[in-house]
C-alpha cells in the first residue's frame, strides 16, 4: 500500500459510530465557508494574487490534513504570517516566495525528524503573546489603508505614523469614504454576529460579513477596488532554478529562519490550544511539525503562501462537531472545487471587505483581556509581552521576536538568581569591655543562587561585616555559584585576610 492510499485508509479507521462520517462531512463544509474569506483576505493583504491563498488552504487540507500529528486542527494561510510575507514579497519579489516557503518547510521537516517539536513548548508564553500582539498591531495599521483603498507604506512605524494623513485624505475623497463604509460595515457585522440569535447564524461570521459587503457592492456599485482574479493555473508558479540563488544572501536566509520559527511556533501553540478543546487523541508535536513541513514544502513548490495551523478554522471545526481528520481533508476538497470551478466569484469581492476581516482578525491577536490580570500578577511577563510587541512594530518580526526571547531569558535569570545572606553573632557583646579575642566569630551563611546579576548585593552585605572579628563564611547553602561570584568571594576573603584583620574561614 503506497503512502497516499495508506493515509486515506487511515481516515476511516477507529470510528466510534456510523454518525462520524456525517459529522465530519458537515464540519468540513463549515470550515470551508470560514476558510474562503480568510484565505483570500490573507493573500490580498500579503501582496500576492488571491488564488494563492486558496492554494495554501487546499494543500493544508489535502497534504497536511492527511498526515499524523494533530487530528482536528486545520491548516492554511494565517493572518499571523501576513506581515512577514508582505515584507518578504516587497523586498525579494514574489518569485522568491516559493523558495523561502520551500526552505522553511524543509527546515520544519528536519526539526520534526530530530524531535525538536516538543521544545517549542518551552518558549515563554509572554513572547508568543507579544509576537501575536505585535503582528496584530502592524496588521491593523496596514489594513486601515486597504480599508480605504490606499497603499500602505512599508514598516510598522511608517504605517502608524501615516494614519493622521490617511484620515485627512479619506475625508476629502468620495471613493475612499465608500470603501471605508464597506470595510467598517464588515467589521461591524463581525462584532455583532455572535450576539444575534443562534438560529440566524447559519453562515460563519467571516463569510456572512464578506457576503453582505459584496452584496452591497453589487447593488450600489460604489467606485471601490475589487479582488483581482487571474485563475488558479495562472498563479501557480513553481520557483525557477535562478530563484534559489537568493539563498546565498544573509537577509533571505534570515527570512527563511523567521518563517520557520514563527510558523512552527504558531502551529504548535495552536495545537496546544486545540487539545484543550476536545477529549480526543493528543497532538504529537514532532509529527505535527513534520506535517506542517510537508505542507509548506508543497506550498513552496507551487509558489504559494506559507501555512500554519489556524486556531479560527480549528475551533470552527471542533464546534461543528468534527470527530476525525476527515473533516479537514474534505475542507481542502471543497476549496479545490471552488477554486477550480468558481474563480470568477472572487472578482466581485471588495478589497475593503477583506481588509475589514483582517482588521478584526488583527484585533483578536492582541490579548486585551489578559493584559490587566497579567500586569497585576506577573508584571515581568507583562513587560516582556509589551516589549516584544513594541519591538516588532519598531523593527520587524524576526528581530522583535529575538528581542522578546532575550528579555524572557534575562527576566528568568534575574528571578532565579536569588541570594540571601544570614548573619549571626555580629551584635553580641557589643557593649562589653572585653578584648577582641574574647568576642565570638561572626557566622555568615549565604543561600540561593549566586550569579553576576546579584553580585553587587552580595558584595555590599559582605563589605558591611565587622572588620575586626573572626568571620566564618558558610557557602554550603548555595545551589549554584557562577564564575564571577566565585572569583569575587575569593577576592573578598583574600583582601580581608591580607589587611591584617581577623581571618575568614570558609565552609563550602
Amino acid at each position: 500500500m503506497n503512502p497516499v492510499t495508506k493515509a486515506v485508509a487511515n481516515l476511516f479507521r477507529g470510528r466510534r459510530g456510523p454518525g462520524d462520517l456525517r459529522a465530519d462531512f458537515t464540519a468540513s463544509l463549515v470550515v470551508f465557508l470560514v476558510a474562503v474569506p480568510l484565505c483570500v483576505g490573507v493573500a490580498v493583504a500579503s501582496g500576492v494574487p488571491a488564488e494563492l491563498g486558496l492554494v495554501t488552504g487546499i494543500v493544508g487540507g489535502l497534504v497536511t490534513g492527511l498526515l499524523p500529528g494533530s487530528s482536528l486542527q486545520v491548516s492554511g494561510p494565517a493572518a499571523g504570517m501576513t506581515v512577514l510575507v508582505y515584507e518578504a514579497v516587497q523586498e525579494y519579489g514574489i518569485g522568491a516566495l516559493g523558495v523561502i516557503v520551500l526552505a522553511a518547510g524543509v527546515l520544519q521537516l528536519l526539526m520534526g525528524a530530530f524531535r525538536l517539536g516538543r521544545w517549542f513548548r518551552a518558549i515563554s508564553i509572554a513572547v508568543v503573546q507579544g509576537m501575536l500582539a505585535g503582528i496584530g498591531l502592524v496588521l491593523i495599521a496596514g489594513q486601515l489603508y486597504a480599508l480605504v483603498d490606499a497603499d500602505a507604506p512599508a514598516g510598522g512605524l511608517a504605517k502608524i505614523g501615516g494614519l493622521p494623513g490617511l484620515a485627512a485624505d479619506t475625508l476629502g475623497s468620495g471613493p475612499a469614504l465608500a470603501a471605508l463604509g464597506i470595510g467598517a460595515g464588515t467589521v461591524l457585522v463581525l462584532v455583532l454576529w455572535p450576539r444575534i440569535p443562534a438560529a440566524a447564524r447559519v453562515l460563519p461570521a467571516p463569510l456572512a460579513a464578506v457576503a453582505l459587503a459584496t452584496a452591497a457592492a453589487v447593488v450600489f456599485d460604489p467606485p471601490v477596488a475589487r479582488v483581482e482574479v487571474k485563475g488558479l493555473l495562472d498563479v501557480v508558479q513553481p520557483p525557477a532554478l535562478s530563484d534559489f540563488a537568493g539563498l546565498a544572501e544573509i537577509g533571505l536566509l534570515g527570512t527563511v529562519i523567521a518563517f520557520t520559527l514563527i510558523a512552527s511556533a504558531e502551529s504548535l501553540f495552536s495545537a496546544a490550544a486545540v487539545d484543550r478543546l476536545h477529549d480526543g487523541p493528543r497532538t504529537d508535536y514532532d509529527k505535527e511539525l513534520v506535517a506542517q513541513g510537508a505542507g509548506n514544502a508543497v506550498c513552496g513548490m507551487l509558489g504559494a503562501l506559507p501555512m500554519t495551523a489556524v486556531i479560527v478554522r480549528s475551533s470552527a471545526n471542533l464546534q461543528a462537531g468534527a470527530r476525525t481528520k476527515a473533516s479537514r481533508v474534505l475542507h481542502g476538497v471543497w476549496l479545490l472545487v471552488f477554486a477550480a470551478l468558481f474563480p470568477a466569484a472572487l472578482g466581485v469581492i471588495p478589497v475593503a471587505a477583506l481588509a475589514g476581516v483582517l482588521v478584526y482578525a488583527g484585533w483578536k491577536l492582541i490579548p486585551v483581556k489578559e493584559l490587566g490580570p497579567l500586569w497585576r500578577e506577573h508584571r515581568g511577563e507583562a513587560v516582556v509581552l509589551g516589549a516584544t510587541a513594541l519591538s516588532i512594530v519598531v523593527t520587524n518580526m524576526f528581530e522583535g521576536v529575538l528581542i522578546g526571547l532575550l528579555l524572557a531569558v534575562a527576566k528568568t535569570a534575574w528571578e532565579t538568581s536569588h541570594v540571601h545572606v544570614e548573619v549571626s553573632g555580629a551584635d553580641e557583646n557589643e557593649n562589653a569591655n572585653a578584648d577582641d579575642d574574647e568576642l565570638g566569630p561572626v557566622r555568615v551563611r549565604v543561600l540561593g543562587n549566586a550569579t553576576f546579576l546579584r553580585l553587587p548585593k552580595l558584595l555590599d552585605e559582605l563589605e558591611a561585616l565587622p572588620r575586626d572579628r573572626l568571620i566564618e563564611l558558610d557557602l554550603s547553602g548555595l545551589r549554584h555559584v557562577d564564575h564571577a561570584c566565585g572569583a569575587a568571594l575569593t577576592t573578598w576573603a583574600d583582601r580581608h585576610n591580607e589587611a591584617g584583620l581577623k581571618p575568614v574561614r570558609v565552609a563550602a
